[in-house]
């Protein structure tokens, strides 16, 4: 009986102690330096697992924008930041997305569109608050 509660607590402890480390590199505060035809610019993220939201804030030097999401290594969408570009809201994403960018942000990139080319300007997102350039 000593063994199996040795056993039961070792593996308690073992999946606790998991947890902990998955709990720990989840990273609400994102970032990404975007780029492309000429334009510039940054976007800062945060997640909010309990509300089921994201909010965003880009600084940009590009005209012409229509639409920014957060897109995969594939480029399908796997949140829209709005249904019209803003420069500051937040949208509804699922826990399940959230829990995903938090805890692998460099396996998805943020998208702007312009009226000429969709993803004219992209980045890949990052751990922390990209620094805010004077634009």
């Amino acid at each position: 009986m000593d063994g199996k509660r040795f056993v039961t607590t070792a593996a308690l402890t073992a999946a606790l102690g998991c947890g902990a480390a998955s709990a720990a590199m989840m990273h609400p505060e994102l970032g990404a330096k975007l780029s492309g035809m000429g334009m510039s610019g940054v976007v800062n993220l945060q997640s909010n697992t309990t509300k089921d939201q994201l909010c965003w804030t880009f600084t940009l030097a590009a005209s012409g924008i229509t639409g920014a999401s957060i897109r995969d290594a594939a480029g399908m969408s796997v949140v829209k930041l709005g249904s019209m570009y803003t420069k500051k809201g937040c949208a509804t994403a699922s826990k399940m997305a959230l829990d995903e960018l938090e805890s692998k942000p460099g396996s998805y990139h943020v998208w702007v569109d312009t009226k000429d080319h969709p993803g004219d300007l992209r980045g890949t997102l990052f751990a922390g608050m990209a620094e805010m350039a004077h634009m």
